[in-house]
Formats: C-alpha cells, structure tokens, sequence
C-alpha cells in the first residue's frame, strides 16, 4: 500500500460552518464593580507590611485596619509623586517607616516610643 490508497479526491479543505464574522463572545451578566484589571492595578498600589513591621505592630498593640491601611495608601502616593524613596510617616498616634518604591512599611513606632528616637536613612516625612 502506498499513501494514494487513503487519499480521497474530490473533498476540500476548508472552514467549518458558516463563512463571514463571528458574533462577539459574551460571559455572563456584566456587574458594575471593578474589572479584574482595576483590582489586580489596585492590590499593586496597596502598601504591605513586612514581616518585621507586622511584629513591630502586635508588640507594641498598634490597631492595624483598612482606614489606617487606605490613609497610608493615600500618603504614599504622596510621597511617590514627589519622587521619595524611604519616608517616616506620621499618622495619629504612629511613625511608620516605609520604602515607597516598594510600598512596604519597614517598621512601626507607637507614640510612647517616639520620643527621643532618631530615625536614619529617610528622605522624607509626611504628616497625615
């Protein structure tokens, strides 16, 4: 047998089913929340704690929530349009230290510890 036994003559290739545009791909209901891209571009610019921060906070019993969180969002983004890389951040009652380029707080300092403290190696601060 050679490979001219199998073929068959006379069948185009071609497309399957009706030629011309297709309809557009629809997925469900559409809801009026964020795209994914707006959450994934948003979880970006949320400033994380570090390991060191997160244990700063819970030794020295500083509340950590999402108005603390979205306040220090905002001042960040502050300091990044100003073009700062390391800032010490004052809100109420805490100084946070926090890399801007990386939106991560390095560490945390309640009031009572703020006196007398010297912090080094920041290019900023921002009052807030």
């Amino acid at each position: 047998m050679t490979i001219d036994d199998f073929s068959v003559q006379g069948v185009g290739v071609g497309p399957i089913g009706p030629a011309g545009p297709r309809p557009p791909i629809t997925v469900g209901p559409q809801s009026s929340g964020p795209t994914f891209s707006e959450v994934l571009e948003q979880k970006g610019k949320e400033v994380k704690l570090s390991s060191h921060a997160a244990a700063r906070l819970k030794s020295r019993n500083i509340a950590w929530d999402a108005s603390r969180q979205e306040k220090l969002n905002t001042l960040v983004d502050k300091a990044a349009a100003k073009g700062a890389r390391e800032s010490l951040v004052l809100m109420e009652d805490v100084a946070f230290i926090v890399s801007v380029r990386n939106r991560t707080v390095i560490t945390a300092v309640d009031g009572q510890s703020l006196k007398e403290n010297v912090f080094t190696n920041i290019d900023s601060a921002i009052i807030g």
